[in-house]
């Protein structure tokens, strides 16, 4: 492909609206262009990019044996009525009505129409196990739409379905996809991880995330190299501290803390570390508020506490009024002691002696607190964010914390959606059995963003090879100048192609400088430069995006690398 023939446009200067890198390197390298907010145009060189994704996704699909079909994008509510979604996917679902006043939406997932055409077509346990995946557009009408490509409103999503007579094929066909994922994500060239993580709105009983290794990547990755654990934060699981309590050395008191609301402000006003400090956090009950109490130096996870008995799921903080009502205190001064409703104490609390909490009173505090003395025991439950340096839940090793940028999603959802859409099949005795179901996503617009962010430079991309919109950019000096050059050059670029490598010929009539700082930018893997000075030699500048300097090469020693690359 010739630049000049191309329309391909780069940017200087770092567009206003972007926030991350892969943001920034997408417009700045003409992969995308914005049309409204969440929504993009894919040009033509960051498709031929995601095509090169699309590829490898659907090899290591077919390869699994998933049978590919294409569902329609617009979805008729009744569907997501009999699943019980409609009203309960919230605002994330774009929803539209007909001419007729029917009520439809952009599917942001498929479980619902992949249901309905099992319960059509599948009718014994002979047809089963069966997996049916697509690569089509989604939408989900994200509030605020950010990082470009990466929590864009509408994406491109490969998502597969399988059907199953009993829990042991789809342990299975679970298993199956997992190893097509880790495939998929090998043969991209991408560091990643899988960790085990929470079902969300999509439900079911157990769900495993792929998340590509990136400092700026939204998640947080708990994992250890001992004895290859890894969980989100959302669902990594932290144990009861070992050993004892150290004994009390201080008496309880109660000290004027004006104003002193957050463990930042308390800490520097008594002289205390956040560790040695309780905070009480107060949440909405199914019949009544329930308190929280975690190491001031702790977040609380969300998750967990929407499970414990009582607590009103999804996790909902309670409003000052409900504060004041069931502490007697404005928001800030909440402590465990004297609390008449329901209290669940963090493990990390139970070794926990002389500390700070709450006095349920404005702007006052207890210092010197101790359990067994001056409140009862605690008995403890899991409800904190994992922090570096906690044990595994195995025993072996402590925890370390990544960043990662989720791009897959598997998921056994069991019986949830073919039980209540009545997806059934005849088994081996001739019963009406439900199917048990799994559901696997891919972003596909998302990997091309999560590379980025992973490979990069302050230059520009580096991607991947396969992933790399051509193998190589061929730059030649003065063509426009020198027919000994252009002559050379149109001869290598027909000879390059010829070898099969896909090619961007820089025919530009442009500075070095500039051609440079774009193929820099572009981030192909390698680049030959075709100058007087070479062909005088019979060599080759050479130069892999990855390096740091160029080298000389003759000609025929340039073609062996390339042709081995």
């Amino acid at each position: 492909m010739r630049f000049s023939e191309f329309g391909l446009n780069t940017l200087k200067e770092v567009p206003a609206e972007a926030e991350i890198v892969s943001h920034q390197l997408m417009l700045r390298a003409g992969l995308i262009r914005r049309l409204a907010s969440g929504l993009f145009t894919w040009m033509p060189l960051g498709l031929r990019v995601l095509r090169k994704v699309e590829r490898i996704v659907r090899e290591e699909m077919d390869r699994a044996g998933a049978l590919e079909l294409l569902m329609p994008a617009v979805q008729p509510a009744e569907l997501w009525q009999e699943s019980g979604r409609w009203d309960q996917y919230g605002s994330l679902l774009l929803r539209m009505r007909d001419r007729h006043e029917r009520d439809y939406c952009f599917g942001p997932t498929h479980e619902e129409v992949i249901t309905d055409i099992a319960r059509r077509e599948l009718k014994s346990y002979r047809q089963l196990p069966i997996n049916f995946y697509q690569v089509q557009t989604k939408f989900r009408d994200e509030i605020r739409p950010r990082f470009g490509v990466m929590r864009a409103r509408e994406f491109i999503m490969k998502d597969a379905y399988s059907f199953h007579v009993d829990q042991a094929s789809l342990e299975e066909g679970y298993q199956r996809m997992h190893a097509a994922y880790t495939a998929i994500f090998q043969r991209l060239g991408l560091r990643f991880r899988v960790v085990d993580a929470d079902s969300g709105e999509i439900g079911g009983s157990r769900s495993q995330e792929f998340h590509v290794i990136a400092d700026s990547g939204e998640d947080a990755i708990a994992y250890s190299e001992e004895d290859h654990y890894a969980s989100n934060i959302e669902t990594a699981i932290t144990l009861p501290p070992e050993g004892s309590r150290p004994a009390a050395t201080a008496t309880m008191q109660k000290v004027k803390t004006p104003g002193k609301k957050t463990i930042s402000d308390l800490c520097e006003f008594l002289d205390v570390r956040p560790e040695q400090t309780l905070k009480t956090l107060i949440v909405e009950g199914e019949t009544q508020p329930v308190a929280l109490v975690l190491r001031g130096d702790h977040e609380l996870n969300a998750i967990k506490a929407a499970r414990l008995p009582g607590v009103f799921s999804p996790l909902r903080m309670a409003d000052p009024k409900t504060i004041r009502e069931a502490t007697g205190s404005p928001s800030g001064y909440a402590g465990p002691i004297g609390l008449e409703i329901p209290v669940f104490y963090d493990h990390a609390t139970k070794p926990m002696s002389d500390f700070v909490c709450g006095a349920n009173e404005a702007d006052m505090h207890m210092t010197g607190v101790n359990f067994g003395r001056d409140m009862e025991e605690p008995e403890t439950v899991d409800i904190r964010n994992v922090v570096e340096g906690d044990r595994v839940p195995g025993g072996k090793g402590t925890l370390k914390i990544a960043r990662g940028i989720e791009v897959g999603h598997i998921f056994q959802l069991g019986t949830k959606y073919s039980q209540a859409m009545g997806a059934t099949v005849l088994d081996q005795e001739g019963n009406e059995t439900v199917m048990a179901m799994g559901c696997y996503g891919i972003g596909v617009t998302r990997i091309v963003g999560a590379a980025i962010e992973q490979n990069h430079d302050d230059r520009g991309i580096i991607w991947p090879d396969p992933m790399t919109p051509f193998d190589v950019i061929l730059v030649p000096i003065n063509m426009h100048r020198s027919n000994a050059v252009r002559e050379a050059a149109e001869k290598l670029y027909e000879e390059l192609r010829a070898m099969g490598l896909e090619v961007l010929f820089d025919d530009r009539d442009a500075r070095p400088g500039v051609k440079f700082a774009d193929a820099e930018l572009i981030g192909i893997p390698h680049r030959l430069v075709v100058g007087e000075r070479g062909l005088e030699s019979g060599e080759l500048e050479y130069r892999h995006r990855r390096d740091a300097e160029s080298q000389m090469l003759k000609r025929e020693a340039a073609l062996d690398l390339l042709r081995g690359a």
